[in-house]
């Protein structure tokens, strides 16, 4: 049979060559760094970022640490340097809409000069306005007209008050105005003495007076008609002065924006609208109020007197604008809120009242990114109200319309605005972890059709030797960027050999820059300590034990115990049903290897393997898996030709958590052979692996600290030289072993066993061979599993006298 082939110590560990890297520190190389290792998420990023089409927006899904924000925001920098400037956009009074502000959309960089042109074409018209309506021709027009006017109505009411006098009657003032009475001499005749007069004449003077009554009437109604038209001719005369005064500005205006059609239709309104209300202006200088509509009273924001000047009306609210930028936005908005989202249009308080205009009207960040690219980290959005309701809306109508959370709960109940959307033209890229992007993908159909670019960050990328180059490039644009002590080379190959470390697998390298980034501060740290210009080797060994210093308190605690017995662990000698294995606890930001005692007894009863922990509902469903599968392996090995007559308990010992993995599959199968054929294990060995129901070993994870947890375990209770652990050879791979692990095996005193199968290990364990079955059937002498068959025929006839003697006694009983 093939024996465990036991691992040298260089091929327990890959050493970098620091021969490779031809430099004498870091310094020499470049202070930038291109993306290392994740050429295929680069790829994607570059596809959707270029690609027009609608609902190619992208997903980052990678782990944290692995560089995602800083790779994604610097190659969309690139991208976006390359691209033109997007369009500046402001917003505006509708005066046809008040509530519905207008967005113009002007060239970059002319939003600020259009709001500091408006700002100064109606300090030009308040003056120019005030000018003319100030001026001594305007006094006399106005004051021709009015006169013209009030002479057509004067002598309309002098003709008719001597056609009263010479009716004998007189014209009166009454409480509804003018009225036609009774006189005598020219006065107007007492009640009391009209009640004197006779009847005849009373009812001749009330008829010439209903009569003169109604031409009173008629003559007052033409002489609203004539007011009427007096105050329409003041008032064409009015529009007249002012389309004069700013005709020539608005020219010169409309001039500058030839060409922006939205502009200039925005000008011609503001012109009819100042002419159409030149009383506003006239108003500020004391002359008259403001037109009928005109809203008064509202407060401007930072105004002392907490009023606000009609004048802002024509005030321009510049959103965003894009006069110093060289390309297109790159925004990253780390607190994606539905207002930071799509902007706010904001209330003020005044006078109890929650009031507000187009000039508060806020910007989001979809305004700032507008023409360019928004990054959002996919987990704070998600977990924002509304917020990623209100972004796919927005990315599937194409345009951006403000939104809050107190519309959507209702919480103030006031009049808001409804600004005009502005066209969207965006790409979004989230940031995320791999079980977001596919949460959202299973169950977010929006999601779909909107994010179809996902870019995938690798946790790790082939090791060679260009890969060691390029992090000695990572770690010199750590020491460039951060003015830290440059890497010499046995240092850069260190920190390599850690990042091979990281990834698991002595044929990778971690790509969780940010675990390197902390050893790369690490290590400078304690050179500097050490008064040392230039990192070595030994600062990166020095950081990496201190690294775990500061972590393994518990580690620590925990091998207190085994030394103390109150943790049970034999390192020596053999004992039948009893194997060690390790289990690997992760705390955080460690992990270390912790052995455990497993145990297997087997008895007459109920046939069967029975999982102790599985039972008390301490173990977890990929367990229970692995321990059914050895019913497998032992069915199909033992039991061809009869059933298992022998029940088997499994048992964790001194274990209080849940029981999760399959990595101790073996180890179980070990213990269940030893019982079953009451032959002793070595205790100085422990063992790890998955196993299938043919008996092949496969692999498990966290090797390299399941090994140097049972060695730390051996050097405190002390190495006989005799001390190891046997692996899965699948694992081999991804050894990365701690340097004094591989001294004690340089030095013989511990062991690394890698095994293809059960059988190879047993013959370890045990010292004889597990044994296969010959042409007849049967298990070959001195064989492990000859000795197990033996049992398991002596516990099956057992079985059957206890079953015939149990009946008769029943059947004695009843008689």
């Amino acid at each position: 049979m093939p024996k465990p082939r036991e691992l040298t110590p260089d091929e327990c560990r890959w050493h970098c060559d620091a021969e490779l890297l031809e430099f004498e520190t870091t310094a020499e190389l470049p202070e930038q760094v291109d993306p290392i290792g994740q050429e295929r998420a680069t790829r994607a990023l570059t596809f959707g970022a270029t690609i027009e089409s609608k609902g190619y927006n992208i997903f980052v899904l990678g782990q944290p640490g692995s560089g995602r924000h800083s790779l994604v925001l610097e190659a969309l920098r690139r991208r976006a340097a390359e691209q033109p400037v997007p369009s500046d956009w402001c917003y505006v009074h509708n005066f046809d809409e008040p509530r519905r502000p207008r967005a113009l959309e002007l060239p970059p960089g002319q939003a600020t000069e259009f709001r500091d042109d408006m700002k100064e074409l109606i300090e030009d018209v308040d003056r120019e306005i005030t000018r003319a309506f100030e001026s001594d021709e305007y006094s006399e027009r106005r004051e021709e007209t009015v006169r013209e006017f009030r002479e057509r109505r004067n002598a309309q009411l002098q003709e008719l008050e001597r056609e009263i006098q010479e009716a004998g009657l007189a014209i009166g003032r009454g409480p509804a105005g003018l009225i036609v009475a009774p006189a005598r001499d020219g006065e107007v005749l007492p009640p009391q003495e009209y009640q004197q007069l006779p009847p005849e004449e009373r009812e001749e003077i009330d008829r010439r007076r209903h009569e003169m009554q109604e031409k009173l009437d008629d003559v007052m109604r033409r002489g609203q008609r004539i007011e009427k038209e007096a105050r329409r001719r003041v008032a064409d005369l009015d529009r007249e002065v002012a389309q004069f005064a700013v005709g020539g500005l608005f020219e010169d205006i409309r001039a500058q924006y030839e060409g922006l059609e939205q502009v200039l239709e925005y000008l011609e309104q503001v012109r009819e609208d100042i002419v159409d209300n030149q009383g506003i202006f006239r108003a500020e200088h004391g002359e008259e109020q403001a037109p009928e509509g005109m809203p008064r009273g509202l407060p401007a924001l930072g105004a002392p007197d907490a009023s606000q000047s009609p004048y802002n009306r024509y005030a321009v609210n510049v959103l965003i604008s894009h006069g110093d930028d060289d390309g297109a936005p790159v925004v990253f908005e780390s607190k994606p809120t539905i207002e930071n989202l799509t902007g706010d249009v904001e209330h003020i308080s005044y006078m109890g009242a929650l009031l507000t205009d187009f000039t508060m009207i806020k910007e989001g960040a979809l305004h700032r990114a507008n023409g360019g690219y928004l990054v959002v980290d996919a987990l704070a959005i998600l977990t924002r109200p509304f917020a990623w309701e209100a972004l796919k809306r927005a990315l599937k109508e194409q345009e951006i319309c403000p939104e809050s959370v107190r519309e959507h709960l209702r919480l103030i109940s006031t009049v808001s605005l409804e600004p005009e959307p502005i066209p969207l033209r965006v790409k979004v890229v989230l940031i995320g972890t791999p079980l977001v992007y596919y949460l959202l993908h299973a169950h977010d159909e929006e999601f779909r059709k909107l994010f179809k670019v996902k870019a995938d960050f690798n946790l790790q990328m082939n090791r060679s030797d260009d890969a060691a180059r390029r992090y000695a490039e990572f770690i010199a644009a750590c020491c460039h960027r951060e003015e830290l002590p440059h890497f010499a080379p046995d240092a850069v190959a260190l920190v390599t050999e850690e990042g091979a470390r990281l990834a698991g697998d002595q044929g990778k390298l971690s790509t969780l820059f940010i675990d390197v980034a902390d050893l790369v501060r690490e290590a400078a740290y304690w050179a500097q300590c050490g008064g040392q210009s230039v990192v070595r080797a030994a600062h990166v060994r020095q950081a990496v034990d201190e690294g775990v210093f500061r972590a393994n308190r518990i580690e620590q605690r925990l091998l207190e115990l085994i030394e103390q017995g109150t943790l049970m662990v034999d390192v020596e000698g053999e004992v039948v049903g009893q194997v060690n294995g390790v289990a690997v606890l992760p705390l955080g930001d460690y992990a270390f290897g912790k052995p455990t005692r497993i145990t297997a007894r087997s008895f007459l009863g109920k046939p069967g393997v029975i999982s102790i922990d599985r039972e008390a509902e301490m173990a977890g469903p990929i367990h229970n898996k692995a321990s059914l599968i050895l019913g497998g392996y032992l069915g199909e090995k033992f039991a061809v030709d009869h059933p298992l007559s022998a029940a088997v308990t499994l048992a964790f010992e001194q274990v209080y958590e849940e029981v999760e993995g399959d990595s101790a599959a073996a180890a179980e199968l070990y213990a269940l052979l030893s019982t079953l054929g009451e032959a002793p294990l070595r205790q100085d060995l422990a063992v790890t692996g998955s196993v299938n129901q043919h008996g092949h070993l496969q692999a498990v994870g966290g090797i390299n600290e399941k090994i140097e947890g049972f060695f730390r375990a051996c050097r405190l209770l002390g190495l006989t030289g005799t001390q190891g652990v046997i692996i899965p050879a699948a694992n081999v791979r991804h050894l990365m072993l701690r340097e004094e692990v591989l001294e004690a095996m340089a030095e013989g005193q511990f062991h690394v066993y890698a095994a293809e199968t059960v059988d190879e290990a047993v013959e370890l364990l045990t010292g004889m061979p597990l044994g296969e079955r010959d042409a007849d059937g049967r298990f070959a002498e001195g064989t492990l599993a000859a000795l197990v068959a033996e049992r398991l025929q002596a516990m099956a006839e057992a079985h059957r006298r206890y079953e015939g003697g149990g009946d008769s006694g029943e059947d004695t009983q009843s008689g």
